[in-house]
């Protein structure tokens, strides 16, 4: 029988390109609760490239900690594409790296809505190029995700990584 070579998990992978890019990341997490830090964190040499993951679960955790505004988190709640939107631009300034990645969403099993079904993720990237180039972006996906709580908020987790792997890879 022939065996089959299997790809690293996307957390070694999103390592190898922030590695081959000189590159360096920040997480900004509110329903992942500090899942995506781990995950990157259980790379050995992380610390090359990773430099903190926020934990921002509350409104104003988010506000103080990565200054999104008040009137994103009123008009559109924390579950929404310009939180997601300030949160990766947030953590990305506020650490001084060249990629932000946020996540904000309902890992259930309730808290949803029709609108806003458990599953639901925001995931932001921020990157920031050099100053007076034109290349620094914000961009935000949304997500649908099905399972426990639990398997939700992996499936986010490591879709958040994913992104940022596209990105860096681009």
């Amino acid at each position: 029988m022939r065996e089959f070579a299997t790809e690293p998990p996307v957390e070694v992978r999103v390592g190898d390109a922030l590695d081959a890019a000189d590159a360096t990341v920040a997480v900004a997490e509110s329903c992942t609760g500090g899942l995506i830090g781990s995950l990157l964190t259980d790379v050995p040499g992380s610390s090359a490239y990773f430099d903190r993951s926020v934990v921002t679960y509350s409104y104003d955790a988010k506000l103080t900690a990565l200054g999104v505004s008040r009137e994103s988190l009123d008009e559109h709640g924390a579950v929404s594409e310009p939180v997601a939107r300030e949160m990766a631009a947030g953590v990305r300034d506020t650490a001084g790296v060249d990629w932000g990645v946020s996540t904000t969403g309902i890992a259930g099993p309730e808290g949803g809505t029709p609108e806003k079904p458990v599953g639901t993720v925001y995931v932001g990237l921020a990157h920031r190029g050099e100053w007076g180039s034109g290349d620094s972006y914000t961009r935000v996906e949304r997500f649908e995700f099905d399972g426990t709580r639990t398997q939700i908020k992996e499936q986010i987790a490591r879709r958040a990584l994913e992104t940022l792997l596209e990105a860096v890879d681009a």
